[in-house]
This record gives C-alpha cells, sequence and structure tokens, in this order.
C-alpha cells in the first residue's frame, strides 16, 4: 500500500513538472498546475496567491470555488488579510500546514454571499525557493477538515517546484524585459542626439528627454529633479504622456533622499515612504508602490540633478529598470555636456568674428582714415604756401580714400547681418556679390525652409567666398548654386579667376577666412571642399545634411 502511494506521488510530482514546463506565461502556468494538482490528487477547489512586499497580494489562480466566493467578482478573493496571509507575513509560516478553517469562507457563510458547498478548511503551502517566497497555494474539498502528513509532504514538495517554475517565469520575464528596455534605450539614445538644437539647449534638452522617456518607456512616473543651490528644483513631472508639475522647489533639509541619490554614481531604490512624509511632495506624485533614482551630473560646475521613476505595483521595477535608467540619466548628462561646450563653441566664434572684424576694420578702414587724415593736413599746408593744383590734387585723392572707406565699412557692416536676407538666402548672396562688383550668376533647384542657425552659417560661408573672389580671383565672373534634396543642402559658388597658386590639400592649411569657413560647416554636421587649379578658377562647396527635427526641411514647391 505504501508502494501505491510513493508511485501515487512520483506520478503527481511528474505531472506537475510536465505542467510547469509547457509555457512560459506565468499566469497560464499557474492555472494549469492548479488544475492538474486537483485533478490527481482528487481535491475539489483551490487558489494561489503570489504576495508582494508590502502585504500586497493577488490570486492569479483558482479552480472551483464556491458561489460565496465568487460573489461580486471575486471580491473576497482580492482584499482583506486572512490567517494564513497574516502568518506568511510575519514569517511563521515555514512549511504546508493545516488550516483548521477558513476566514473567507466564514465571511461568506455570514454574510451570505452565497452558497460555500461545505467548504470549510484548506491546507496552506508556502510558495518558496530557500528564504524567497512568492506566495501561497490553498488546497481542499468539502467536508476535509484535515490532511496527513503524507499529503501535506506531497503539497510541499508540489509547492517547491511551482516556487522554481516561477522564479523561471521571473527570470525569464526579466532578460524579455531587460533586451526590451535596452533596445528603446538605443532609439532614445539616437533621438536625443538628432534632437539637439545647440540654442537654448539644456532647457530643449530637459523637455526633449522628458518626452523621449514618455515615450519610449511605460514607467507610470518620471520626474527630474535639479540641484539649485540650497534647493532641488524638480523641473518636469510626467506619469505617462501627461505633464503633472514642474518648477517646484523642494528645501535640501526637507528631501534628504534626493541628496543622497544625487551623490550616488549609480541608481539605487527608493524607500517610498520618503516620498509620502515629505510634505512638499504630496500631490506632486500620483501613488507609487517602487521607486528608483538615478544622479544625471549637469555640466562642469558639478551640479547634480537626479531622475526618478516610479511605478504602482511593488514589483513593477527591477534591476533591468535601474540598469536602463542609470544609463538614460548618463546618456542626459553626455547631451548636457555637449551643450554646454556647443555654447563655449560659438562663444568663441562670436570672439573670433569680432577680432577678424577688428583686423579688416584696422587693416582696411582705419588705414584708411589715417592716410586721409595726413592727406588733409598736407592740404592744409599746400593751401598756406599757396600751392592751389597740388592741393586739388590731394583733395581729390581724398575723396577717393574716402569712397573706398566707406565701401569697406558697408562690406564690414553686411557681414553682421545682412540687410536682404530674408527674400531667401540665393537673392541675398547675388545682392552682395553685385554690391562688390561682381557679375554673379546664381541659380537654385528647390525651396528650402531653414533655421536662423543654417542660414546665416552658409550667409556667413558664402559672404567670405564672395569677399575672396573680389579681393583675389582678378575675376569679375561668379557662378552660385544652391541646390536642395530631401536629405541635405549644397551650395556651391565657382569663379574662372587665377586659382591658387599652389593646390592646398587642406582648407584648413590656408587663410584664416577658409578655417572659418570649414568650421562653420562642420558645426553643422556638413562638409567643406575647397578645389582650385592655378589659371583654372576656384570652387568651394558647401555641404549640410538636412533634419526634419531641428536644421531645416525641404518643402514642395
Amino acid at each position: 500500500m505504501a508502494e501505491d502511494l510513493h508511485v501515487q506521488e512520483l506520478a503527481t510530482l511528474k505531472t506537475i513538472a510536465e505542467t510547469l514546463n509547457q509555457s512560459n506565461d506565468l499566469n497560464y502556468m499557474l492555472d494549469a498546475v492548479l488544475d492538474r494538482l486537483l485533478e490527481v490528487t482528487g481535491l475539489s477547489f483551490g487558489w494561489i496567491f503570489l504576495a508582494g512586499k508590502n502585504n500586497e497580494y493577488e490570486c492569479v489562480a483558482d479552480r472551483n470555488l464556491p458561489p460565496g466566493l465568487l460573489y461580486k467578482e471575486k471580491q473576497l478573493m482580492q482584499c482583506g488579510s486572512c490567517w494564513c496571509l497574516d502568518r506568511y507575513y510575519d514569517g511563521r509560516l515555514k512549511n504546508a500546514v493545516n488550516i483548521l478553517s477558513c476566514k473567507r469562507l466564514e465571511i461568506a457563510k455570514a454574510a451570505k454571499s452565497g452558497d460555500t458547498c461545505g467548504f470549510t478548511h484548506h491546507a496552506t503551502v508556502p510558495l518558496r525557493i530557500g528564504e524567497r517566497k512568492f506566495g501561497l497555494l490553498n488546497v481542499g474539498a468539502p467536508g476535509k477538515e484535515h490532511f496527513t502528513n503524507e499529503e501535506l509532504a506531497l503539497l510541499q514538495a508540489v509547492a517547491f517546484q511551482i516556487g522554481i517554475g516561477v522564479e523561471r517565469m521571473r527570470l525569464h520575464e526579466a532578460e524579455q524585459r531587460r533586451a526590451e528596455l535596452f533596445a528603446r534605450l538605443g532609439e532614445f539614445s539616437r533621438s536625443l542626439t538628432a534632437a539637439f538644437s545647440g540654442e537654448d539647449a539644456h532647457s530643449q534638452l530637459t523637455e526633449r528627454a522628458m518626452l523621449l522617456i514618455g515615450a519610449h518607456f511605460n514607467w507610470p512616473l518620471l520626474a527630474l529633479a535639479e540641484r539649485s543651490g540650497h534647493d532641488f528644483s524638480v523641473r518636469m513631472t510626467r506619469s505617462g504622456d501627461q505633464e503633472l508639475a514642474s518648477n517646484i522647489r523642494i528645501p535640501i533639509t526637507q528631501a534628504e533622499w534626493l541628496v543622497q541619490a544625487s551623490r550616488t554614481h549609480s541608481y539605487q531604490e527608493i524607500d517610498i515612504s520618503a516620498l509620502s512624509n515629505e510634505h512638499e511632495l504630496i500631490g506632486l506624485f500620483p501613488p507609487i508602490q517602487s521607486a528608483m533614482a538615478a544622479p544625471v551630473a549637469f555640466g562642469g560646475n558639478a551640479a547634480y540633478g537626479v531622475l526618478l521613476i516610479g511605478h504602482n505595483k511593488t514589483d513593477g521595477l527591477n534591476q533591468a529598470d535601474g540598469a536602463v535608467l542609470e544609463a538614460i540619466a548618463e546618456h542626459m548628462a553626455i547631451a548636457f555636456e555637449n551643450a554646454r561646450l556647443e555654447e563655449n563653441r560659438r562663444e568663441l566664434t562670436r570672439l573670433e568674428e569680432r577680432n577678424r572684424l577688428a583686423r579688416d576694420l584696422h587693416d582696411s578702414v582705419s588705414q584708411m582714415l589715417f592716410s586721409i587724415s595726413m592727406t588733409a593736413k598736407g592740404v592744409e599746408s599746400f593751401l598756406e604756401d599757396n600751392h592751389l593744383d597740388t592741393a586739388k590734387s590731394a583733395v581729390k585723392d581724398m575723396q577717393v580714400l574716402s569712397r573706398e572707406a566707406l565701401k569697406e565699412m558697408r562690406s564690414l557692416i553686411m557681414q553682421l547681418r545682412p540687410a536682404g536676407v530674408e527674400k531667401g538666402l540665393l537673392t541675398a548672396l547675388i545682392e552682395y556679390g553685385t554690391r562688390l562688383g561682381l557679375q554673379v550668376n546664381g541659380q537654385a533647384d528647390g525651396v528650402l525652409a531653414l533655421t536662423r542657425t543654417v542660414e546665416e552659417s552658409l550667409w556667413r560661408i558664402g559672404q567670405e567666398a564672395l569677399n575672396n573672389v573680389s579681393k583675389h580671383a582678378h575675376s569679375k565672373k561668379v557662378d552660385i548654386t544652391l541646390s536642395v534634396s530631401s536629405n541635405d543642402i549644397v551650395l556651391s559658388i565657382s569663379d574662372s579667376g587665377r586659382g591658387m597658386v599652389k593646390k592646398r590639400k587642406s582648407a584648413k592649411l590656408g587663410s584664416y577666412g577658409l578655417s572659418i569657413m570649414q568650421e562653420r560647416a562642420e558645426a553643422l554636421g556638413g562638409r567643406f571642399r575647397l578645389t582650385s587649379l592655378p589659371q583654372k578658377g576656384t570652387t568651394v562647396e558647401v555641404i549640410i545634411p538636412l533634419s526634419s527635427d531641428s536644421e531645416g526641411r525641404p518643402r514642395e514647391k
């Protein structure tokens, strides 16, 4: 008889093991296991609770519940405490035990919510692996008030198998989620880089990054708190696609958890009680059960910010979420640092531009004005000595010099901001070349809408190229071509002058003006090409890629 019982136990365990390996869907697997367990043991009803950290639980599978427990869509199975859960949470439930009576069945009977079909007792088995606990397995039958040691031992063995199955499922789900999160991280990183504009970059990047995180990741709560002096400024809080709050200041003394999170070098889990206890945060965050934070370093000023995510389930966030959150924070820090460096580069470019204008003023206008001044003194002495013819000749020289100085000054003023760019880039370049005395032939292919940054950069490149033609080419004919495709814009300026005496391998080896042109093109992610042959002219070509998000987009005619 004992041998038959042992064979039956082995057959039961084999059946359960086979069922556990048939699916990677946790709820489906537990439902199937419960069904097979009742079938092979001859028991009538049962349910499985998966339990969380904060005394929360979920009934993920049930079989043959009496009407009293099915009342109001199984309300008694979804809320309230009971003897088995109380012992589970306080650590007293270690192995399979007999439950003298079921509190839920007693409540259903007392409330007359439906027939309990003679069910009064059940056995309770904790689902665990070692010290890790997952929940409870409850099974029973009508009129059965006691389980033998052999029955409890079998249920305990089944519970161990279920625990292993749950762990396997959760590891599988975690790996799937990790792969999905890191795939989304790649999309986020590419989108964040493409969105960088360089103008008011910090605020733009903050807003763009928060929108992208909300779009690529399904965290119920997202917030960014920046360190500002003795406060934290919550720049933006999002729940799904809804912005909840922004620019709320929290004193450091009342947000110690933010201070600690900003001082770490990796993500960390946040104690939810730290959020609920801060009165400044009441009403700011929606109810959450779990949260993580990662530090974001802003630029080179040693200030820190914190990126926070939250979930409405205690097990809603895992290590994969933390690793991706940390990577997002690092990407944002790099983007902010790039924005800071870009702003520094722009400032240096502005300084270089001022220095160049100062040199041009000194080399041209200032020297002409000095010559006029000296000639005027000479005229004065000629008049005193009654040398009228010589004085008239000197006055004519002064007139020529003053016209040249005026022309040069107008040219320099035009370099600051052209008065015709609003008519179109090509039109402005043609008008500028004409004012320099050049014969300009312009041709455009496509109509383009550009940001001010791209427009001004192309204008200044073209302006410098036309100045070079005027001063050095010894030719008045210039061809300007502006062509647009779906991917880029090409500006080409060619002359048929004397060219360069020696072909340069790189524009960076040439004049200061050529170097500036190349730097302007590369700052927009473009390419600069200079082609020149002696007595065959020079061609300057600039190719700028177009971005539909930032720099410009072609439009239909």
